[in-house]
């Protein structure tokens, strides 16, 4: 038995972060609670979740050195309105008596008692939180940011630095204030999806319609929705037409056309029409549950570069601490320096090698980049899909369903004979065919007002890999490849079927025993987009777009050539993808697939990336795909990778600023000029930045 099937498991929300490092103790703290057997949270999302027994007192008790709070998950969050002055009434009041310090400080001098004890309030007034978790720290040998910045206030205590050691609190209070607001925007744009969906649901039981919260709904239960209103719970629409609104779950603005028989989704928007909508998922079984789940999911999930970084942490800060020791003791012991110079000197390498900057720079990036992604229809399932799709140099595409429509159409159709009458009899034939080509007749006569299902078919046979064969008014017509007819083809049909089959399409005659009568050009029709997507892509650096393909070589040359990919696989089994996917790995290293996630499942998972189309639709492809694209769109694609490759850089960027910035800082110590105070502005200043430019990612549109 696994450690997590002994206890219960039970989740929670959790708000008061202020870093990584501050969740990865919260972590701990609550791992060695009483009836705890192991607890896990998700930094991103904000989430905690713990297998066993405890209770929401203890668990706040755990969280006390970042007064954290926290709350069962299905709990709604009703944020109390709290004035500005009330909310940071410890900051305001510190920072008052950081000012009467300075006033002090310059009408009685810096040894006043007046002005020791103005600084001593602010530093007790604006730093207990910071000095009682650092002193905790320091017990057990825990050496994080809080325990350095500590160690760096009493020292400064100690060489009479009273105000040094003030403004280190103070600036220290602000900077966490403003990295919890900035985690809290970062963390908004998966909120804002928590609350898409409305909490109760019109239901209608034993005739009677009542409001009752979503947890009560069932499945089988029918659910109202006037026009103007959002549907509460996924189901499918067996009454009433109307228009759609489903931006919360594809992205896609434009309102789409339902009626009976087609699903509705929890969060999106009746614009029009009544609905009567039989529920067929649970609300923790949503499309809009599974995507906020798989989102938070992500999130948690370790970026490469989030990897490197924890590595060098590792070593970073302790590091660090030799260092500032030895900047502290080595010049006065080898020199005539002075102890309390260079103390104070130490004391300021501590403060400006804090690795919150650097710790910080690759969670933020990854929670806004999914986040922004999931609000744009994009389903990102973790930070190493997002840095691998910002770093593709390969791209393979299965063409059906894809880069086409996925459905079979009419392209051409001529008759040889009177139309009318002709077409009609060849629609009655495909009427009582089940092959997937008799659709697209069926479709097209219908556009041209064509009856055809009161014509009396009599004697109809199917040859299989042939065509279909059927009496109409006592004579016999033949439908089928150009192989169907035995009597031979005249050279301009010939012509002509060739012409078209060079064109990539499919042809299909009708004839009687003598003549043939009417010849249709059937394709599967590019997507409007595909073209304008490929060159995007090209566009955005992808070096290769390959289309894979089980069409013949011929159909699939003259697709390719349509759509602008710069490589064509024809004739291919579905196991022929796969080591095709497989070769193209070993000479890219990173590649992606794109495909329907259903028929393609094995070449998406061997892709670096594989990326599943139409994602809303199908469970399967939110389970198997890496990056799932909400609606049938391929335009969602280019901005996926531009806004995978601008996480990148801003990843790249933070984490280079974070460390620059501190090596900067760093060589102050030599000519003898680090202070407390600029080594203050450099960590904070350094995680202030880095989370401000991560918040950039929020801009990146479609």
């Amino acid at each position: 038995m696994s450690i997590h099937e002994e206890g219960q498991k039970q989740i929670y929300r959790v708000e008061g972060f202020t870093c990584a490092g501050c969740a990865s103790t919260f972590e701990k703290n609550v791992q060695h609670l009483e009836g705890v057997t192991d607890a896990s949270v998700n930094f991103g999302a904000g989430k905690l979740t713990v297998y066993g027994d405890t209770s929401i007192h203890a668990l706040e008790k755990a969280g006390a050195f970042e007064n954290l709070s926290v709350r069962p998950e299905n709990q709604k969050n009703t944020p109390l309105k709290i004035s500005i002055w009330k909310k940071y009434f410890t900051l305001i009041l510190a920072f008052i008596l950081l000012i009467l310090g300075f006033t002090f400080h310059g009408i009685h001098g810096e040894y006043s008692i007046y002005t020791i004890l103005a600084y001593t309030f602010t530093i007790l007034v604006g730093g207990h939180s910071l000095l009682r978790t650092g002193f905790s720290n320091l017990l057990q040998l825990i050496f994080d940011m809080k325990t350095l910045m500590t160690v760096a206030v009493t020292g400064a205590v100690l060489i009479g630095e009273w105000r040094e050691a003030a403004i280190v609190v103070i600036l220290f209070a602000i900077s966490e204030v403003l990295e919890r607001f900035s985690l809290d925007k970062a963390r908004h744009s998966i909120r804002s999806l928590m609350d898409i969906a409305p909490n109760q649901a019109t239901i209608r039981r034993n005739g009677e319609n009542q409001t009752i919260p979503v947890e009560n709904v069932e499945i089988g239960d029918i659910q109202i929705v006037k026009p103007g209103t959002k549907i509460a719970m996924d189901g499918r629409i067996i009454q009433g037409f109307s228009s759609i609104n489903q931006a919360s779950i594809t992205g896609e603005s434009v309102p789409v056309e339902k009626h009976p028989g087609n699903d509705a989704y929890a969060g999106t928007l009746n614009e029009e029409g009544y609905l009567e909508i039989e529920v067929t998922k649970r609300v923790e079984d949503t499309t809009l549950s599974k995507i906020i789940h798989l989102v938070e999911e992500a999130q948690a999930e370790k970026a490469p570069s989030q990897a490197f970084v924890d590595r060098f942490a590792a070593y970073y800060t302790p590091a660090i601490m030799i260092t500032a020791l030895m900047v502290a003791v080595l010049p006065p012991l080898l020199s005539t320096a002075e102890w309390s110079t260079w103390i104070y000197q130490g004391l300021a390498v501590l403060v400006v090698g804090c690795p919150c900057a650097l710790v910080i720079s690759t969670p933020v990036s990854v929670v806004t980049a999914i986040g922004n992604a999931a609000r744009n229809g994009v389903l990102i399932k973790g930070g190493i899909y997002l840095e691998e799709m910002g770093a593709l140099k390969a791209i393979a595409f299965d063409k059906t369903g894809t880069l086409t429509k996925g459905v079979p159409a009419v392209t051409d159709i001529q008759f040889f004979s009177e139309k009318g009458g002709m077409f009609r009899f060849l629609a009655a034939l495909e009427y009582h065919s089940n092959h997937p080509l008799a659709s697209a007749i069926l479709k097209k006569a219908e556009q041209e007002g064509i009856s055809y299902k009161d014509m009396k078919v009599s004697e109809f046979q199917s040859v299989t890999g042939k065509g279909i064969q059927g009496t109409i008014n006592g004579k016999t017509y033949y439908v089928g490849k150009p192989s169907f007819f035995t009597n031979g083809l005249s050279h301009d049909i010939q012509q002509l079927i060739k012409n078209f089959q060079q064109e990539g399409k499919t042809v299909i005659l009708m004839g009687d025993e003598y003549k043939i009568i009417a010849l249709a050009a059937i394709a599967d029709e590019l997507r409007e987009s595909s073209t304008f997507v490929m060159k995007q892509l090209q566009n955005s650096g992808v070096r290769e777009i390959v289309m894979l393909t089980g069409d013949n070589k011929q159909t699939a040359e003259t697709i390719g050539k349509a759509v602008g990919v710069t490589n064509v696989q024809s004739e291919l089994l579905p196991e022929d993808k796969l080591t095709f996917i497989k070769q193209m790995r070993k000479k890219h290293k990173k590649t992606a697939m794109v495909g329907d996630g259903v028929n393609d499942a094995p070449a998406l998972a061997s892709a670096t990336v594989g990326v599943a189309m139409g994602g809303a639709g199908t469970d399967t492809s939110l389970e198997t795909a890496d990056i799932a694209l909400m609606a049938d769109d391929l335009e969602k694609l280019p901005y996926t990778v531009r806004l995978s490759q601008q996480a990148l850089r801003i990843i790249k960027q933070n984490i280079s600023f974070a460390i620059g910035i501190k090596i900067l800082a760093l060589l102050l110590v030599i000519p003898g000029w680090l202070t407390l105070w600029i080594a203050i502005f450099a960590d904070m200043g350094a995680t202030i930045l880095v989370t401000m430019n991560a918040l950039r990612l929020m801009k990146t549109k479609k």
